[in-house]
């Protein structure tokens, strides 16, 4: 038996036509599942759903945002009036904006990105979390980032939210078993879009401390997130894996 065949499954992945959220769009749909992919710009979505069915899965693009408490709630109602229903939730949307200083750091950026990072996923998580513990059951899986756990300096905010994050992974977990897992991949620094805007000297640079002395491929966060939906991980829930590169 494949454990990993999702065939049957419907993924929805916020943040899902870029990126990390891409890869695993396109991951999931290799594997069999039919694909509700979410982020702010429905042209992105439309395009990341081609090559999903290009694979010869189903695929739903829908624009919403990841912060947007009504907007989120909308979205989840269209996804079930497409697909009937949502075996795993995959929160993975997130920004991190940048900022010359912490004390200049306005409250509207602040609560931008604890909207995007930890409001929305808990609201989904809560949302499509009890859909799945009064019918057959799911998993959630957050996208967090080894900003919670160290320091990070011009990131605060994020990695204060994605702290937020893993905490309320194991909440959940423990509110919605045992029908409902939930679990939490860490992410290091991976080269997606955002890096783009990185100094990659300076970055080169720390991936000297990295273990792996470099950064990630989108596609290498494919593997745990569909270990995480399988039924190889029957019994793991409330789980943070740290997938990083040994950066954490």
């Amino acid at each position: 038996m494949d454990e990993l065949d999702m065939s049957g499954k419907v993924v929805l992945i916020t943040g899902g036509s870029r990126g990390l959220g891409h890869a695993m769009s396109l991951g999931f749909a290799r594997h069999g599942a039919d694909v509700a992919i979410v982020s702010r710009k429905i042209d992105s979505c439309i395009e990341t759903a081609k090559e999903v069915e290009a694979l010869g899965s189903k695929a739903f693009p829908y624009a919403a945002h990841a912060g947007d408490w009504a907007g989120l709630d909308q979205m989840v109602d269209a996804v079930y009036g497409e697909f009937g229903k949502v075996d795993v939730l995959i929160n993975n949307a997130g920004m991190s904006p940048l900022y010359s200083s912490l004390d200049e750091i306005s409250e509207e950026l602040f609560d931008k990105v604890i909207g995007v990072n930890l409001k929305g996923p808990f609201r989904l998580s809560a949302n499509i979390g009890a859909r799945m513990a009064e019918g057959d059951g799911g998993c959630i899986i957050n996208i967090s980032s080894t900003a919670s756990v160290k320091a990070s300096p011009t990131s605060e905010p994020y990695g204060a939210a994605k702290a937020g994050l893993n905490a309320i992974t194991r909440s959940f977990a423990y509110a919605y078993g045992p029908k409902v897992r939930a679990n939490c991949i860490m992410a290091g620094p991976f080269l997606t879009d955002i890096s783009k805007a990185w100094d990659m000297d300076d970055f080169n640079e720390r991936a000297k401390t990295i273990p792996m002395r470099r950064g990630g491929q989108p596609d290498e966060i494919v593997g745990a997130a569909l270990y995480l939906a399988s039924a190889g991980a029957a019994f793991t829930t409330g789980a943070i894996i740290a997938v990083d590169g040994g950066s954490h």
